[in-house]
Parts: C-alpha cells; sequence; structure tokens
C-alpha cells in the first residue's frame, strides 16, 4: 500500500513557543523548519509513501518544502491543526478518493524512512490506527485506510482521544524516531541523541544544549 502523507505546519513565527527556554525568537522559526525540512525528506524516502503533502500558509515554509518535493496545501480554512488536516485531506481525496492518507506530525527530526515504512505497513491492517509519541501523551501519525474519514483530534491528550475515537493504537518497538516529536529542549535533546537529520543538525549547532 502506497501512502499519502498530510503534514500540518503553523506559520514558522508562531511555531514552537516552548522552545522558548532553549532558542530564541530569532532561532525558533528556523528550527521549525529545520524540523519539517527533515521530517518531509525522510518521509519521501520511504518506500512505503507515495507522497507527502504540507498544509501551510508559510510562504517560506512552502518553498523549502516543495524544493524537497512536497505538494502544498495552503491552508484555507486558517482554523489550526484538525482543520488544516481535515482540508488536506479531503484535497487528496477529491483527486484520489482510493488514496489512503495519514497524518504525520511535522517536527519527527530524526524520522527514519525504514521506521516510518513499518509502521504504516502496521496501519495498513486496520480502518484507522495511530501511533503515541515518545511522551505516551500524544500522537504522531494517525492513518486512515482508502474512503475511510481520517477524523484527526490532535491536542492535548490526542493519544486518549483518538484511542476513543475507534482508531487502533499500534503498539510496535524500534521506531523511535516515528514517535519522538519535539515541542520542548528535552524533546529535541532526545531528538539528537537519536540522530536528526541535516537541516536540524545545522539548526542546534547554533545552539549551546548541553548533554549535545
Amino acid at each position: 500500500m502506497q501512502w499519502t502523507l498530510v503534514v500540518p505546519l503553523k506559520p514558522l513565527a508562531q511555531a514552537k513557543s516552548r522552545l522558548a527556554d532553549t532558542a530564541d525568537d530569532g532561532l525558533r522559526p528556523d528550527l521549525a523548519l529545520a524540523f519539517a525540512q527533515d521530517t518531509v525528506a525522510a518521509a519521501l524516502a520511504c518506500p512505503a509513501v507515495r507522497d507527502v503533502a504540507v498544509v501551510t500558509d508559510d510562504a517560506r515554509a512552502g518553498r523549502e518544502l516543495a524544493a524537497l518535493g512536497a505538494a502544498i496545501i495552503p491552508d484555507e480554512p486558517g482554523g489550526g491543526l484538525n482543520a488544516a488536516l481535515a482540508h488536506g485531506t479531503g484535497v487528496i481525496r477529491s483527486a484520489r478518493p482510493g488514496s489512503p492518507v495519514a497524518a504525520l506530525n511535522a517536527d519527527l527530526p530524526a524520522l527514519r524512512p525504514q521506521e516510518l515504512s513499518r509502521v504504516l505497513d502496521s496501519a495498513a491492517e486496520f480502518p484507522r490506527a495511530f501511533l503515541p509519541d515518545a511522551a505516551g501523551i500524544g500522537t504522531t501519525l494517525l492513518a486512515a485506510a482508502p474512503g475511510l474519514e481520517l477524523r484527526p483530534a490532535f491536542g492535548t491528550d490526542s493519544r486518549a482521544r483518538h484511542r476513543t475515537s475507534g482508531a487502533v493504537e499500534l503498539s510496535l518497538t524500534a521506531v523511535d524516531s516515528v514517535r519522538q516529536d519535539v515541542d520542548t529542549g528535552d524533546d529535541l535533546r532526545s531528538a539528537l541523541a537519536l540522530g536528526v537529520g541535516p537541516h536540524t543538525a545545522a539548526a542546534a549547532a547554533r545552539l549551546l544544549i548541553p548533554g549535545q
């Protein structure tokens, strides 16, 4: 099964506010973009992925991610993460009704294509499925089989909300790179320990992070 991934990305100037203790206002947009670039590049290299669509209204991010090969869908609803995902999925399904789709976080800078492939192959066994984040509270990937609505419920306690919605929780080992999103300085240190992509490595080199 070849998946289309939908990656939502808010305007870079508004992104990653919880990294304020690690990166200043001038660097946080660069980090957010770097995370997205490494996420998209790894996703496009995944054998289970047909294509990647990024939902964003940020002009700079759109240019850079399109250069990597992603399709850019304007965030017309402007109503937050779940609205962006529903809109992006709708655009994809209007063109390819039979496409399996999966929402993927834009902040997975350590993402490994083969680990993502394992997650997507496992998700293909269920109508809807999700992968919890490393903290065990959120979600990094939500998948829907052809013909089924994605029904995203990202945000606070999304792991519990996706489970309540009927999506199957994927219990996989050795897929740490797909679970390690980055919201805080500690998250970034964990991602760096896993090994991040080149864009994040370059941006993080501008930081002074203990243990880096």
